[in-house]
């Protein structure tokens, strides 16, 4: 069986949080507790002109992937509501090979 994973983009995460309240509203979770979360980095100047300022969206050990949703041929809830779709689930070689060359990605296996 492949070894499955996330693939994040966060590059292009706006911070909606639309992945939180989805994955949270799906599994019933209670408040401030998360299968998945958005952290905020910056904003700070590093160079003149230049900054950082990104949304980094990253998975708890709460998340297992929405595997009863793969195995019926769904997609997490999470990667369905993204509404920048900088999320992607699949077979961990899969990921590999489209991230490769890519900077500003995360690879989470499960």
């Amino acid at each position: 069986m492949a070894q499955y994973g996330m693939l994040i983009d966060y590059k292009w995460c706006t911070g909606c949080h639309t992945c939180e309240v989805s994955c949270q509203m799906l599994h019933s979770l209670p408040v401030g507790q998360y299968g998945i979360k958005v952290a905020e980095l910056g904003p700070w100047e590093y160079e003149k002109g230049v900054w950082q300022y990104d949304y980094v969206p990253s998975l708890t050990d709460q998340c297992d992937l929405c595997l009863g949703r793969l195995d019926g041929g769904d997609e997490p809830l999470c990667v369905k509501q993204c509404q920048a779709q900088c999320l992607k689930v699949g077979p961990v070689e899969n990921l590999l090979t489209e991230m490769a060359g890519k900077p500003h990605q995360i690879l989470i296996q499960r």
